[in-house]
């Protein structure tokens, strides 16, 4: 059992009038040479939170990062958000503005990264950005696995610490759907190595009922089978692990299916020559880029009859679109037993990308915003910035 975290909506007007409350946001958005935003999905994404502090007459501030910068570095500067936003105030030069925030009123803080004691969870300077409020609100789901001085410090210093609407439509959905699904429970997952993937693999081995393989980390387990791989992708360093998750699968009776026909190109390219052909017959030369019509209906006989169905990563080739059937299939399915009651969670820049291009996104139960987050919970890590919020002491998933 797991127990649920409090949320922000938990909170009351007379929690929330006149407070000052560091909201920690994901505004790390993309943008063009000129520094325009060209996708501001993430902004919106965080507007309830913020709407529900403003309307309560609170007091926000927000507190987020964009890039990776080394240091003050004028073109990561949170500025190109302020016409959306706020005021802008560095941190040190914060305290005095703070105090005369109008109830209702926003400010937003530079860049977090600027300052290397934020990666690097320096406890003064969690203290720091403590002391510019009265409460702790998280709503960055997609960093919520670091123990950063704005995710995880700052609640040693800031009572209540609660999660954002967004933060709590993650834990729903993910936390719920992993601890206690319903049954069967079925997930894909897909990556390049398996090197990368073993851990959301061995973690998924323990929970599910059915474990379908994507990606080109299938030809490390055809190898392991002694089939013909041709030049395709083969981690052959991996190639015993690969027939050890085989073996657990079989003792712990999950269905872990591999693709039985493989779309095979003879470059790695758009334009590359392309047929179907057997796991048997991998011709020399060739590499595998996508799954057949075979292993599209393997597939979606096991999703056919999933109540629960968790997706990781991107099947085929990410931007190929003629390597894309796989990818097409599988979305297409999950949209379809999204409509007859399953619950349907997906999760990975790249895939989240193709299911949002074939217009299929608001078919889906949840997508998940949280990238890196994701990984981490489906490989049954404690994320320590969810740790870190408070317990609501009656409620567990």
């Amino acid at each position: 059992m797991v127990a649920k975290k409090r949320c922000v909506g938990d909170l009351t007007e007379d929690d929330l009038r006149g407070k000052k409350a560091l909201v920690r946001v994901d505004f790390d958005v993309p943008l063009d040479d000129n520094l325009n935003i060209t996708d501001d999905t993430k902004l919106k994404a965080a507007l309830p939170t913020i709407q529900y502090l403003i309307r309560h007459g609170a007091k926000v501030i927000l507190a987020t990062h964009m890039g990776n910068p080394e240091g003050v570095t004028p073109n990561c500067s949170l500025k190109t958000l302020v016409p959306t936003l706020s005021d802008l105030m560095q941190i040190d030069e914060a305290f005095e503005l703070v105090a005369a925030i109008a109830d209702g009123g926003v400010l937003l803080l530079e860049n977090l990264r600027f300052y290397k004691e934020e990666e690097k969870n320096d406890l003064d300077f969690a203290k720091k950005l403590g002391s510019l409020a009265d409460l702790y609100v998280n709503d960055a789901f997609r960093y919520a696995h670091l123990a950063h001085a704005s995710t995880e410090g700052v609640t040693r210093f800031l009572s209540p610490s609660v999660a954002g609407f967004l933060m709590q439509k993650e834990l729903d959905y993910l936390v719920g759907a992993v601890s206690n699904p319903e049954r069967p429970f079925v997930a894909v997952v897909c990556g390049s190595k398996l090197s990368s993937e073993t851990e959301v693999i061995e973690s998924l081995l323990q929970k599910v009922d059915g474990l379908i393989i994507g990606g080109r980390m299938v030809f490390t387990f055809h190898r392991s089978q002694n089939y013909s791989v041709g030049t395709s992708l083969v981690e052959e360093d991996k190639v015993a692990l690969a027939k050890s998750l085989r073996l657990k699968a079989r003792a712990r009776r999950v269905s872990l299916v591999l693709p039985t026909d493989i779309i095979v190109a003879d470059k790695f390219a758009p334009d590359a020559n392309s047929k179907k052909v057997g796991m048997f017959a991998m011709p020399e030369g060739w590499m595998g880029l996508d799954i057949g019509p075979i292993a599209i209906r393997d597939n979606n006989g096991l999703l056919n009859i999933a109540k629960t169905v968790v997706w990781y990563g991107s099947m085929g080739v990410f931007g190929m679109e003629k390597f894309a059937n796989g990818a097409q299939a599988t979305a297409e399915k999950l949209a379809e037993i999204s409509g007859k009651g399953a619950k349907t969670i997906i999760g990975g820049d790249d895939l989240v990308a193709d299911v949002e291009k074939l217009g299929l996104s608001d078919k889906i139960s949840h997508i998940s915003t949280g990238g890196d987050a994701y990984k981490a919970l489906l490989e049954g890590k404690a994320l320590r910035g969810i740790v870190a919020l408070d317990d609501d002491a009656f409620v567990y998933y």
